[in-house]
């Protein structure tokens, strides 16, 4: 297997988006002076983790885990892994909640300093 070869790198097409996103992310979080712009590349750091776990989860030809209909064919289905949906979604409040924290820190020191500029920040602190 060679990591140049095309099917190869159309088959790992998650990890290439993934780590696009994680890119665009550190790249805001260190380039952008404004809180609110490293909070935004924070978010996108985070979605790109959650896109690959739950595209870890994904099974060719599985189909979700839910109970079937009284009276359909129950035979061997091959099912997608829902557990790193389970995760994500628990994963999703926690950067909700972070999200709202730091947001809220951002307007208070916004209203304290004047400035959301991290550069003139570490300069008054």
């Amino acid at each position: 297997m060679n990591a140049l070869d095309p099917d190869f790198i159309l088959g790992h097409y998650n990890y290439w988006v993934s780590i696009v996103l994680i890119m665009i992310g550190l790249y805001t979080m260190i380039a952008k002076k404004n809180l609110i712009k490293k909070f935004i590349g924070l978010n996108i750091i985070e979605t790109a983790i959650f896109l690959f776990y739950i595209s870890l989860g994904d099974v060719d030809g599985g189909v979700a885990p839910i109970l079937p209909k009284e009276g359909a064919e129950t035979g061997a289905m091959l099912y997608a892994n829902p557990l790193p949906s389970a995760m994500m979604l628990t994963a999703i409040v926690v950067t909700l909640c972070m999200t709202a924290l730091a947001l809220s820190f951002a307007v208070l020191i916004y209203r304290r300093y004047g400035t959301l500029d991290a550069g003139r920040l570490m300069e008054e602190l």
